[in-house]
Order: structure tokens, then sequence, then C-alpha cells
């Protein structure tokens, strides 16, 4: 088997357009190699592990096609920024790119075009990549997200402790965002956006408990009970009544010994601790009515 030409320094760690190879004295036959990842029309790259399995490889692959007036948008912005998303929108392969109008869409296989209209501050650079700003994601998740799960990524962007964005200038990018698809919802999930929630399911289970009524839910309350310090999931301080959502990371042993402790010391200082999990948020109306129960119980305690 004949040796493979070897790439010229610049094209072995890092994607590069076909044009540039030919430039650089690479034959139509080498571009052509076994070797070399195609991610997308008139692409190379000789990276085909980081192709297959990491978003931002695929991103930097095609970025070495796209012009000044593109950028990655939606769901691949938001996953290059790390916002929670369902598993649902996680399609392999597939990535978002969004042009200015009055451009034509990208029709390039492998990528998901967006033909859109600029309303400031659309875009950031991160990490060489220009990608949709935080608050321009946020906008353009509110057409593939329920409300709830547009809460859950807001919540991610403005979280207290490292803010991507501020709950201001996600309400001034709502307002200016031109795509009236979806403004019902970022209107409703700015009404419930939290800094202080700590995780998605967190906030899906706020914002259900809160549209349904329930009002005085506090974030992550820290309390001091028994010698020990704890942070409540959600609490109504009111009712002493401590709403936690139990993850699977609590299946850990010793988690599970720890949950113990926490639930009987606080239940000793008389909180009424409620766990929940994933299968309670699939039927929120239930939900609702049991939380009621307990908050009238905890009010009208003869009842």
């Amino acid at each position: 088997m004949p040796r493979l030409v070897p790439l010229p320094e610049g094209h072995r760690t890092q994607p590069f357009a076909y044009g540039s190879g030919l430039a650089a004295g690479l034959g139509q036959k080498r571009l052509r190699g076994s070797d070399l990842a195609r991610p997308f029309y008139g692409t190379r790259d000789a990276r085909p592990e980081v192709i297959r399995e990491s978003i931002r490889g695929r991103c930097e692959a095609y970025s070495v096609r796209m012009d000044a007036e593109s950028f990655f948008s939606s769901v691949t912005a938001a996953l290059l920024l790390g916002v929670p998303l369902p598993r649902r929108l996680e399609v392999p392969g597939k990535i978002h790119v969004a042009v200015v109008a009055p451009r034509r869409s990208v029709g390039t296989a492998g990528v998901v075009g967006h033909k859109v209209q600029l309303m400031g501050e659309d875009y950031w650079t991160l990490d060489g990549l220009r990608i949709s700003s935080p608050a321009r994601v946020w906008c353009e998740l509110a057409v593939l997200l329920s409300m709830r799960e547009l809460v859950a990524a807001g919540d991610f962007l403005i979280h207290w402790r490292s803010p991507l964005v501020s709950r201001e200038q996600l309400t001034a990018a709502a307002r200016r965002y031109p795509d009236r698809r979806g403004r019902v919802s970022r209107r409703a999930a700015l009404e419930h956006l939290d800094a202080r929630s700590e995780s998605p399911k967190e906030s899906e289970l706020r914002t259900i408990l809160a549209v349904g009524g329930i009002r005085g839910l506090v974030s992550n309350l820290p309390v001091r009970v028994g010698g020990a310090n704890y942070r409540l999931d959600l609490a109504l301080p009111e009712s002493k009544i401590d709403i936690e959502y139990q993850g699977d990371y609590h299946r850990d042993p010793a988690q599970w010994r720890r949950d113990m402790s926490r639930r009987s010391r606080l239940e000793a200082d008389g909180w009424a601790v409620i766990e929940l999990n994933a299968d309670d948020l699939n039927n929120p109306a239930e939900l609702l009515a049991r939380i009621h129960r307990i908050m009238r119980v905890r009010t009208h305690p003869s009842r």
C-alpha cells in the first residue's frame, strides 16, 4: 500500500477547506484520502474522532467555510455555552448556522440553516467560534422548548455564580427579538426566572408550582438545624415546607444516608419535607393538588 503524502503544517491538527489543501500543494487524490474526514462539503479534517464525538469539533470543521456574516445559533450555540437542553434536541451530527437576511439560509448536509434578522449584540466569539450571544440564544430557544424548559435555560444563563447575561438583558432582548414565534413563551418565562436555581429540574419544578398558584417559594434557602447547615431546594418558609427534587445522584449510598439524616433533622425542627422526582413532573395537576393539600394541613392542622 503506497504511503500517504504527509499533510503540511497547519493541516494535521485542525480542519481546513478543500481549496486550502490544494493551495498547500495537496492533490485531489490526497484530499480524498481515507485518513481525512469530510464533515461538510468543501472541508477536510484529520481528526475523525473529534468530528464524531464533539459538537465543538464539528463547529470548528464548518467554521473554515463560514463568512463574517454567519454564526452558530440556536441549539448549537446553546450546547457550546453549556445551556441545559432536553435530549430530544441533541440531534447527532447536526449543527445550526444562522445567516443574515436577505441571504438564503445554508442548505448543506449536516447543517440546519436559519435566515435571521439582527437585533443588536447578536453574537459572541467563544474560543474562536462566532455564536449567538446568550441573550439571542435564549430567544431562539423559545420556539423549541416548553415554557418551563425555557425557564431552566434562562436560570442557567443568569445564574448568580457565573452569569452569562443578566435578567435585564434577557428582558431587553426579548423585546427586540424580531421573530414573533415564541413571543408568548418568552414573556411568560421571564416572570419565573431565578438566578439561584441549581439545576434544570429544580427550575422546571419551581415553574410548575408558581404557575399553579403557589406563592412565596424561595430557591435554595439556607437553614441551620441539628448543628448542620443545609440549603433547601424550594422552601415555603411561612409554612415550613421543604420541597426537594431528588435526581439520580441521590441513589449513591453515601448520599442516601446523608439525605436520611438531613430529612430527620429538618422534620425534628418542624419542617415538612416533600421529596419529588422526574415522574412527579409528568403530572403537574396531580402534583399541584398534592402540594396544596399539604399546605392546607400545615396552615390549618385541625381541618
